[in-house]
């Protein structure tokens, strides 16, 4: 079901907005921030965990209603499953998304760059990033996604099914609207912050490691990936994400750099080439994952 999934969302890449689950999450959220996040700091926080609440509800209900229309359809539920499941991951989005960023840079449009990064992944300002620091910021992008979007939905769907996977991507995507420090989201997205952390301990450390063994096979440093991990994974905010960003870091021998922020790794900021290069890397660090999701699976279920 997993290697199908992905094998789905590489060929088809993202649904259109209109019929994604993760949009639709983003709706609700961005639905309930603009109804919900005002008031004293009390209130806020009270307000946020109740939003939290309702999403993950919703999406488990939504991924349980899937698996059930799945088992009635017989063999052809197989294929509903995995395009649900394949609808919580994103390999070709961030692929694409990061390539051009990668384009836009060679071609010498640093403002197109800035833009296309920004728009498609980080939500840093970058209106004044130069080229070594655009370039960075997709790169930490495309390492901190191989957790959010690839190996912790697998993990939660191991472990829980279907509707485990969409309350993972729930809770992810409402942190990446709503989990900020400062003003009212300091309180109102705080709960939604701490889950995501919690949810994300064990599946970011496993990316990490399918970093590390996957760096010889895209042609990158599992010693160096390995080494920058574990000296600079603390570097970050986020007790999870400086994992794989300092492994990439390492991997690619480069520095990933948010001004202000943190600094990972010990080598030059990144080139446009390199973006390409940690494309290589997160291809690699998916297949072992996928391995590593077969082994688990023969072991739950032996043949």
């Amino acid at each position: 079901m997993v290697a199908l999934a992905l094998a789905l969302d590489v060929a088809l890449g993202d649904p259109p907005n209109r019929w994604h689950p993760v949009a639709w999450i983003g709706a609700l959220v961005g639905w309930g921030r603009r109804r919900l996040a005002h008031g004293p700091p009390t209130r806020l926080r009270g307000a946020g965990a109740a939003l939290l609440v309702t999403v993950a509800a919703v999406a488990a209900v939504a991924g349980g209603v899937v698996v059930v229309a799945a088992r009635a359809a017989g063999p052809v539920g197989l294929l509903v499953e995995a395009l649900a499941l394949s609808a919580l991951l994103s390999v070709r989005g961030l692929t694409v998304a990061a390539r051009r960023v990668a384009r836009r840079l060679e071609a010498r449009d640093l403002v197109g760059a800035r833009s296309a990064v920004g728009t498609d992944l980080v939500s840093r300002s970058t209106a004044l990033l130069d080229r070594g620091h655009v370039a960075s910021a997709a790169i930490e992008s495309v390492a901190e996604n191989l957790t959010d979007s690839i190996v912790a939905p697998i993990t939660f769907y191991l472990a829980f099914g279907l509707p485990g996977a969409a309350v993972y991507r729930a809770v992810n995507t409402a942190d990446a609207m709503i989990g900020y420090r400062g003003g009212v989201l300091e309180h109102f997205g705080r709960a939604t912050a701490r889950l995501d952390d919690l949810l994300n301990l064990v599946p970011a450390r496993l990316a990490a490691c399918a970093l590390v063994i996957a760096a010889p096979f895209a042609g990158a440093s599992a010693r160096g990936a390995l080494a920058i991990a574990w000296r600079h994974h603390r570097r970050t905010a986020s007790p999870n994400a400086g994992w794989t960003m300092a492994a990439m870091a390492g991997a690619l021998g480069l520095t990933l750099e948010k001004p202000e922020a943190y600094v990972l790794g010990t080598g030059p900021l990144p080139e446009p080439a390199d973006i390409d290069r940690s494309l290589r890397v997160l291809v690699a660090a998916t297949l072992v994952a996928l391995v590593a999701a077969a082994v688990v699976i023969v072991l739950i279920h032996p043949v």
